[in-house]
């Protein structure tokens, strides 16, 4: 149910920290990637090498991870990773660093830097547990967005009985999926998306193309893999790495891309057609490298490439369709004409007119297209506009 999911977990110095050990193992059962970043005093009660062996990346607590080469761990990128940080267990010290802003370990400043929900689960002795300082700091943190996972009672390392007790990991875990997966209506229901260009084969070493590089339907396929769907990833040529969960099949031209997508879409769920599919390919192609001083090339006839989206729409049985549609020219009106012509459920627009919008850019600026209405976008991340996406899909399923 996590797969896809990037999860940041601080462990700092308690008792407790040994429960983080099967945390880790619990989220990474459940297929998130787990990034666990230790306070110098946690190492007092776990060690690096279980933590690394079982998260399958290195442990992280200091700023300089290689003193010889001055390579550092850039606590900015780690806070714009994550889908979400844990901090399990929380110490009254850390608590209190928290509410003051105090950033003296790479965990504090990582939490400073995070821009995603924030979750701790606090752990202490009872009468720690108890102080007045210690509500008002958790009261501050509520206020400010925070998700406390309320401690548990029970015997504290002190001998005393009482409140103050980490919540157990399998707990922590359920309250971790419940946050990152929620209810949404596309937990395991198959989701196909399609990504990238397509190259048409002229000889060995030349083809037709076009400038996608799949940064779009990669994210549409990371944001269905966050709502627990079932996401199958069907790619051109892209130097992209597939997110992790996502079931990948590499194509390269028009007619394996159609090749891939029969294959699954009648069990299908939905089809998200992102890819820049080539409308064009060779009639002819060649099997070794055609000469400059051929004549073979000076004119190249072409003829259609097959038209996956059309083929989808005549097959729909229930599935919902998603096609894209890039215009210079009249768009909206080529836009609804191709909504009607495909039998789409909805049409993304992009215009090459639209500054920060297309092949190759980190933004795109869009507009969804209905059967009896447009919903316009502001220039956005191509991160957000495929989780608009995936928001307009949850409406139809």
């Amino acid at each position: 149910m996590l797969r896809g999911k990037k999860i940041l977990l601080g462990i700092t110095g308690s008792i407790a920290a040994y429960k983080s050990i099967l945390l880790v193992r619990e989220l990474i059962k459940l297929g998130a990637e787990v990034q666990v970043i230790c306070t110098p005093s946690a190492l007092d009660f776990v060690t690096p090498i279980t933590l690394s062996t079982l998260s399958k990346k290195p442990l992280l607590s200091d700023f300089v991870t290689d003193k010889k080469t001055g390579e550092w761990a850039n606590h900015v990128d780690l806070g714009k990773w994550a889908d979400l940080m844990v901090i399990a267990p929380l110490s009254a010290n850390t608590l209190g660093k928290m509410v003051t802003g105090i950033c003296d370990n790479l965990l504090m400043a990582t939490y400073l830097s995070a821009d995603c929900p924030v979750m701790v689960a606090p752990a202490m002795d009872l009468d720690m547990y108890k102080h007045i300082t210690t509500s008002e700091n958790i009261n501050a943190l509520l206020q400010r967005g925070v998700q406390i996972i309320e401690p548990g009672e029970g015997e504290l390392a002190s001998g005393l009985v009482g409140k103050g007790r980490m919540a157990e990991p399998e707990e922590i875990a359920q309250i971790i999926e419940q946050n990152l997966v929620g209810s949404s209506p596309l937990i395991a229901k198959k989701i196909v998306i399609t990504a990238g260009p397509t190259y048409e084969r002229i000889d060995p070493v030349r083809f037709i193309g076009n400038y996608s590089t799949g940064k779009m339907g990669y994210a549409i396929a990371e944001s269905a893999l966050s709502r627990g769907a079932d996401v199958t990833l069907i790619s051109g040529p892209s130097r992209l790495q597939a997110p992790e969960g996502v079931k990948f099949v590499s194509v390269e031209s028009a007619n394996e891309m159609f090749n891939a997508v029969e294959a699954v879409y009648s069990d299908c769920d939905a089809l998200i057609m992102s890819a820049a599919v080539a409308d064009f390919k060779p009639k002819n192609t060649f099997e070794s490298k055609q000469k400059k001083a051929s004549s073979s090339l000076n004119t190249i006839e072409l003829i259609d490439t097959v038209d996956i989206l059309k083929y989808s729409g005549e097959k729909k049985v229930g599935q919902k369709l998603i096609g894209f549609a890039l215009e210079t020219d009249n768009e909206l009106e080529n836009a609804r004409l191709k909504l009607q012509n495909k039998n789409l459920d909805m049409l993304v627009l992009n215009s090459l007119n639209d500054k920060g919008a297309g092949f190759g850019t980190d933004t795109n600026k869009v507009t969804f297209v209905f059967n009896n209405h447009e919903v316009m976008h502001e220039l956005k991340s191509k991160r957000e506009v495929a989780n608009d996406i995936i928001d307009a899909l949850e409406k139809m399923v």
